[in-house]
C-alpha cells in the first residue's frame, strides 16, 4: 500500500481521543504484521484503548523512535465541505480529520516500512503510537514506562507533530486544571440565607488574571513566543437562572511554562485562593486535567544534528504548541520534533496535508533507515 491508501484507510476510523481506539491499532498492529514487524499491542488502564510499540530490527541494540499519535480531535465543526473521516483529494491537498495531526505522519511512517524492512537495519527503528494524545497526553507515559522492557535504551525519539518538516528542539510544558465551587442554592430574595458560588469564583478568577499578567514580566527564554509562560481562564460555567442563587461554579484554567518551570507550580496560587474559600462555607473541588513538561534539546544534542543531516535545515530553537516530546524527554530520552504539515491546519474544519508533505517524511523515514543499515 502507498501512503496515499494507508493515510484513506487511519483517515476513516473515527478516532477521536477520549474513546475507544481498538480498530485503527488493530488495522495497523495487522499491517505492521504483514510486514514481518515485531508488534506489541499495550492495553492502557481504561482497559478499552491501547498504545502500539513495533520494532524493525533488533530490539536489544540502541535505535530510534518514530512517535505519534492515533487519536484526533472531534470533527462536529458544521463548516466542513466534506465528510471529515472520508479522506478528499483536491490537487495536492488531502482533506480530512487528523490528515495534519497527525495521522499523515502515520501513514509516512507505515508506507515505509516495507523499504525499512528490507534493509537488515543493524540499529532499530521502534514505532510507539500513542493513545489520548489530544486530552493531555494521556495515553503515553504508559508505553514509556515500558520501554525498558521493549527495546534498549533509544539513541533519540522523533515525534512527528506537523512542524513542516522543519525539526523543532524545544516546546513550553502545560498543565490544565478545573476549579469548581459548591455554595448553597436558594431564591434570589434571600442571598442572606445562601452561598453564591458565581461570587465566590470572582475572588478566584481575579487571581487568574493577575497571575496572567505578572508572567509577562517574567523570565523569559527568548526562543518562544510569546517569551514567557502564561496563564489563562478557559471557561467559565456555573448558575441555573437569575433568580436562583447559583450553588455551583466551575473554572477551567491552562497554564504553558518555559523550560525550568514547573507548569502547575503555575497554576498554585490560584488553587491557593479557592481553598481559603472553605472557610466561609464552600467546598472546593480541584480537578487536575492534563499535564506534560516542556522539552528543550541542546543545539549540540547528536539528535538535533541527525535530524539536521536528514533535513538539510538547522532545527528550530522552539514552536509554541506541547508535545508527547516533554514526557520522553523527562523520561531521559533525547527527543525532537518533526513532521509533516503545518500545525495551523490542525483542529479546524477542512484540515488536510499536501501529497508533497507525506513524500518528504517518507523519503526522511527511508534516509534515517539507510544510516541504521550501515
Amino acid at each position: 500500500m502507498g501512503v496515499f491508501d494507508i493515510l484513506d484507510r487511519l483517515v476513516a476510523f473515527p478516532s477521536v481521543a477520549g474513546k475507544p481506539n481498538g480498530d485503527i491499532a488493530g488495522w495497523i498492529k495487522a499491517y505492521l504484521v504483514k510486514h514481518g514487524t515485531q508488534v506489541n499491542v499495550l492495553p492502557g488502564p481504561e482497559g478499552d484503548r491501547s498504545n502500539l510499540f513495533a520494532t524493525i530490527g533488533p530490539a536489544n541494540v540502541p535505535g530510534y523512535i518514530l512517535s505519534g499519535h492515533m487519536d484526533v480531535v472531534p470533527a462536529g465543526e458544521p463548516q466542513w465541505s466534506s465528510d471529515p473521516f472520508a479522506l478528499r483529494k483536491q490537487g495536492e491537498r488531502l482533506y480530512g480529520r487528523g490528515t495534519t495531526d497527525m495521522k499523515g505522519f502515520l501513514a509516512a511512517v507505515l508506507a515505509a516500512v516495507p523499504a525499512l524492512a528490507g534493509l537488515g537495519l543493524a540499529r532499530p527503528i521502534h514505532l510507539a503510537f500513542s493513545y489520548d494524545e489530544e486530552v493531555g497526553c494521556r495515553g503515553v507515559p504508559h508505553l514509556i514506562a515500558r520501554l525498558p522492557e521493549l527495546c534498549a535504551k533509544p539513541l533519540g525519539v522523533i515525534v512527528g507533530e506537523p512542524s513542516g518538516m522543519r525539526a523543532v528542539r524545544g516546546h513550553k510544558g502545560k498543565a490544565a486544571a478545573r476549579v469548581t465551587i459548591n455554595g448553597r442554592s436558594g431564591h434570589s430574595s434571600r442571598p442572606d440565607l445562601g452561598l453564591n458560588a458565581i461570587h465566590a469564583m470572582a475572588g478566584v478568577l481575579s487571581v487568574a488574571v493577575n497571575e496572567a499578567g505578572r508572567l509577562t514580566h517574567g523570565p523569559s527564554d527568548p526562543a518562544f513566543e510569546p517569551p514567557y509562560s502564561s496563564l489563562q481562564a478557559g471557561v467559565v460555567a456555573g448558575g441555573h437562572q437569575v433568580n436562583i442563587i447559583p450553588d455551583t461554579c466551575a473554572l477551567d484554567l491552562e497554564a504553558r511554562a518555559i523550560p525550568g518551570i514547573d507548569p502547575a507550580s503555575l497554576l498554585a496560587p490560584v488553587r491557593a485562593r479557592a481553598e481559603v474559600l472553605g472557610a466561609d462555607g464552600f467546598r472546593i473541588e480541584w480537578t487536575p486535567m492534563s499535564a506534560y513538561p516542556a522539552m528543550s534539546l541542546p543545539p549540540d544534542a547528536p539528535l538535533a544534528g541527525l535530524l539536521h543531516a536528514l533535513t538539510g535545515e538547522v532545527p528550530l530553537a522552539a514552536v509554541s504548541y506541547g508535545t508527547e516530546a516533554g514526557l520522553y524527554q523527562a523520561a531521559g530520552f533525547d527527543a525532537i520534533i518533526c513532521g509533516p504539515g503545518d500545525i495551523d491546519r490542525a483542529h479546524k474544519p477542512d484540515e488536510y496535508i499536501l501529497t508533497s508533505e507525506l513524500a518528504t517524511c517518507q523519503r526522511l523515514i527511508e534516509a534515517l533507515g539507510a544510516r541504521c543499515a550501515t
